[in-house]
């Protein structure tokens, strides 16, 4: 039996927290007919991020997120307005996500066409990864190097705070695929 498959394109999109090691890292598969707003959802849940901080795309020059009345001199696209094929031409092959402007965490995104989605294909899939994000509120890529100091090393002065601080684990190379494409599942399109 053949597959059908829609006429929606798909996109393999590849997100890394710049600034950081280990490398923090995911591969997502999604359909060009989300819409940013969506697509900001999927790499919050991808990424492990708590959607509590403001974020922005730049794709092509172009802003796209929550337009803030009180900055109208910063112009920005809606985001909700936006789907991911009509922010992208074919000629785009990598693009910004920002989150937390306070700590600045900056993600390059590359895209790759990946054809067309079949019709029971997940819409969001998240197909590899590595590493577990910082926690939110650490202090941007310099606050998180301090962190993985303290924690990894029991004789840092700050070893104990910072455990507590986090809630008492935290795995930098932890990264659970199955928990997240859970979550995705959960998103609709």
């Amino acid at each position: 039996m053949q597959r059908k498959t829609s006429s929606t394109p798909m996109y393999r999109l590849r997100i890394e927290l710049q600034a950081v090691k280990p490398a923090v890292w995911r591969s997502l598969r999604v359909p060009g007919q989300v819409t940013l707003a969506k697509l900001h959802k999927a790499f919050q849940i991808a990424m492990g991020w708590t959607d509590s901080h403001l974020h922005e795309f730049e794709i092509k020059g172009q802003r796209y997120g929550i337009p803030d009345p009180d900055f109208q001199d910063e112009p920005m696209i809606n985001e909700r307005r936006v789907t991911l094929a009509e922010a992208l031409t074919p000629s785009v092959r990598q693009f910004r996500y920002s989150y937390d402007f306070g700590d600045g965490w900056e993600h390059a995104v590359e895209v790759e066409p990946e054809g067309s989605m079949s019709a029971d294909a997940p819409p969001l899939l998240c197909l590899a990864g590595a590493n577990a994000c910082p926690p939110e509120d650490v202090g941007g890529p310099y606050g998180y190097a301090d962190f993985l100091a303290a924690i990894g090393n029991p004789k840092h002065r700050r070893h104990q705070e910072m455990l507590a601080w986090c809630g008492g684990v935290f795995d930098p190379a932890g990264f659970d695929l199955q928990a997240v494409n859970g979550r995705l599942r959960r998103v609709k399109i």
